[in-house]
């Protein structure tokens, strides 16, 4: 079909665009997002799936009973939403690597990130507290933000101003 007029171009974007968002595809997409920053994030930072491959994704949903020491079980259509989330929005590439143990800081991109430029007795500060505490120093990590312009180490100011 082509299409020449531009407010015709424009209601037949919108038509798309309504279409696509209530579909039950995006729903489900939107639900599992929700339910994994909900679940996640009610006790911990919700670490963004590109963190880790989708095989370590996958074993961590499935040993929730015993959850770095915690229960943190679902219900399975809960589990199952965001082990769906994770699984399609896992890591790849540089976050592709499956680390020895289920935990992100074990791997060689955050090893590398965070163990070349710091101290490692910074992870010890009261301030901080633990390598798991990503908010003490990435500002933005309620949004998902772990650029390094807005990451400030506490009682040393703010790291670099640049990505």
């Amino acid at each position: 079909m082509k299409v020449n007029n531009m407010k015709t171009k424009f209601v037949l974007l919108a038509a798309i665009a309504a279409a696509l968002t209530a579909s039950p595809v995006f729903a489900a997409t939107e639900s599992a997002a929700t339910k994994w920053a909900n679940e996640c994030g009610g006790c911990h930072v919700a670490y963004p799936a590109k963190f880790l491959p989708a095989a370590t994704w996958t074993k961590i949903m499935s040993g929730l009973d015993k959850h770095f020491g915690s229960d943190a079980s679902l219900d399975a259509q809960t589990s199952k939403a965001i082990s769906g989330y994770l699984a399609t929005n896992a890591g790849s590439g540089k976050h592709g690597e499956s680390p020895a143990s289920l935990r992100i800081s074990d791997t060689r991109w955050f090893q590398r990130e965070h163990s070349e430029e710091m101290d490692p007795s910074i992870f010890k500060s009261p301030l901080v507290k633990s390598v798991a505490n990503c908010g003490a120093c990435h500002l933005g990590v309620a949004k998902g933000d772990y650029s390094e312009r807005n990451i400030r180490i506490p009682g040393q100011g703010n790291r670099r101003n640049d990505d």
